[in-house]
């Protein structure tokens, strides 16, 4: 709900403040005073496109501050929290514009983008002027309406659900159906290949291994006599003997030197035991040294053969393994293909099945919204001197989505006997604009979060028609809030706040003012749209009687 609007030097505005009230908030005054830079300057705080140069001539910059009220389950606040900004119970919006046209947004102190901006103002104030009834026209819009007025939220839910679900199903079929493709392509590689890897059956650090073997067994003759002449130093006629030799001696005088030789022995017994563990280890290599050529001819030709699939795969050595399981996998998925068809194929139909089931449930919710929405406003055109006009909800198949398969389109008949047809071919502008009220009121039953403001939308009536158009705009005020701008006595009669706009000229500037009006100032005004300049006590009486209790019941 909008509470405050403030405006600072914007075109023919040097400084207002205005105050806003629930309920029918009326905005009267001569063609030309200004009421529509009020709706110009909100539009501009709330980030709308319109009029390009706003500043006040003169002026350093324009700026509009409005302040609104948002009740604790306001769309607006997840906006707000999406955008990472703090959500409190008041809203202040403030935007400023320099003579450049450089302008500049913020939200409760924050500055924010354009973007934002629109997207909080979206749910904070909907407008409509004297050509916006023409979205009345804009089938897609149409069916927006009917869902509301249906509260197919939850039916529209399950369907945007089932949707998804479809989609992904198809996507996923789609992406099986191109990797099934790529498979089948390379089938024949991929069966001589994974044939050629089981063959040879690579193992992790094999190459590795074969390397080091080739290079020792290449190596072996020149290696094999050191090893040798080694072997022999280590053995019975070398440090073997010599270190068997020490230890008798030692042990033989022992006992004359009272134990200072046993630590002596016991150091010569572990280094015979490491002696030992050497000899065996020179004796394995000697061993290692003294394979035949076939031997080496064989490592080489394994050795070989692995670098060489390697090379061919593009992989490393150590890796042929698990390129060999990729490749058994990429052959398994090809085998097992059709199963796997079939499965997703299936998927994709259950999906499809939910999604038509839910399309179906969301038709069968406006089929029975649209007949009530026909009931409705029957009711409503009544009193808008419209009693004999038809409205027609029509349902017909549109492309499938995730909103269902309806296109809907509202039809009138605006005489006996006519033929029904679209809004555009059949209602006058002063028709749309009272069907378009009538619509609000049927689908405003349940509340609106939104600030309403009509621009005109009396336009082209008067008399009784013009009093009926403001008995509703009142009704549809109870529990929230209206802004209308209108010329019409009976409208203005129906408002429960007015304010009055109008050109002064001070010191040579033209400057629009708006002023609340009393219950007397109220009367003079209401008399001066129905009498014209020379305000009469016949004009003021017709005034009282337009806005006393009696004639608002």
């Amino acid at each position: 709900m909008l509470r405050n609007l403030a405006i600072r030097e914007m075109l023919l505005i040097d400084r207002l403040e205005l105050e806003f009230q629930p309920g029918l908030n009326v905005l009267t005054g001569e063609t030309g005073a200004g009421k529509s830079i009020l709706l110009d300057a909100l539009g501009f705080v709330l980030g709308w496109r319109g009029r390009a140069e706003l500043v006040r001539a003169g002026a350093a910059q324009g700026e509009v501050e409005a302040v609104f009220e948002l009740e604790a389950d306001h769309p607006g606040r997840a906006i707000l929290a999406e955008a990472g900004l703090e959500v409190e119970d008041e809203l202040i919006l403030r935007r400023i514009n320099t003579p450049d046209g450089r302008k500049t947004a913020w939200i409760n102190d924050r500055r924010v983008s354009g973007e934002v901006l629109r997207a909080v103002s979206e749910t904070l104030v909907e407008l409509h002027g004297q050509h916006d009834d023409r979205g009345l026209l804009n089938p897609r819009g149409h069916r927006q309406l009917l869902d509301a007025f249906a509260g197919a939220e939850p039916a529209l839910a399950r369907s945007r659900a089932a949707w998804r679900a479809l989609q992904a199903a198809r996507t996923v079929r789609a992406e099986a159906s191109e990797r099934l493709a790529v498979l089948r392509a390379e089938e024949d590689y991929l069966r001589h290949a994974v044939a050629e890897l089981d063959q040879i059956d690579p193992k992790p650090g094999e190459e590795v291994e074969l390397d080091t073997r080739r290079r020792l067994m290449q190596a072996a003759e020149r290696l094999r006599g050191d090893v040798d002449r080694a072997r022999d130093a280590l053995g019975e006629d070398g440090a073997e003997r010599l270190m068997l030799d020490a230890i008798r001696w030692l042990e033989g005088v022992t006992d004359g030197v009272e134990g200072r030789l046993d630590g002596a022995l016991a150091a010569l017994g572990r280094a015979l035991t490491e002696l030992g563990e050497a000899q065996a280890e020179v004796d394995s290599c000697r061993d290692a040294l003294d394979l035949d050529p076939q031997t080496l001819e064989a490592v080489e030709e394994r050795l070989f053969a692995l670098r060489a699939l390697a090379r061919k795969h593009a992989v490393l050595p150590d890796d042929l393994g698990a390129h060999a399981e990729t490749l058994r996998a990429r052959l398994a998925a090809l085998d097992a293909s059709d199963s796997e068809s079939a499965a997703l194929a299936r998927a994709e139909a259950e999906a499809e099945a939910a999604w038509r089931a839910a399309a179906e449930a969301l038709r069968a919710d406006r089929q029975r919204a649209a007949r009530a929405l026909d009931a409705a406003m029957a009711v409503e055109l009544a009193p808008l001197k419209m009693e004999r006009a038809v409205f027609t909800t029509t349902l017909a198949k549109a492309e499938h989505g995730p909103e269902g398969f309806d296109a809907v389109v509202f039809e009138v008949a605006t005489n006996p006997g006519a033929p029904a047809g679209p809004l555009n071919r059949i209602a006058s502008g002063g028709e749309l604009a009272r069907f378009l009220l009538a619509l609000k009121v049927c689908l405003s039953r349940g509340g609106n979060t939104r600030t309403l403001i009509f621009d005109e939308i009396d336009r082209g009536v008067g008399g009784a028609t013009a009093d009926a158009v403001g008995r509703r705009l009142r009704a549809l005020a109870t529990g929230g809030q209206i802004l209308v701008v209108t010329h019409s006595p009976q409208v203005a009669a129906r408002g429960t706040h007015h304010w009055r706009v109008e050109k002064q000229v001070t010191a040579g500037k033209t400057l629009s003012r708006v002023t609340p009006l009393s219950a007397e100032a109220r009367i003079d005004e209401i008399a001066r749209m129905l009498s014209g300049d020379t305000v009469t006590e016949a004009a003021r009486a017709a005034a009282r009687a337009l806005i006393a209790p009696e004639a608002t019941a």
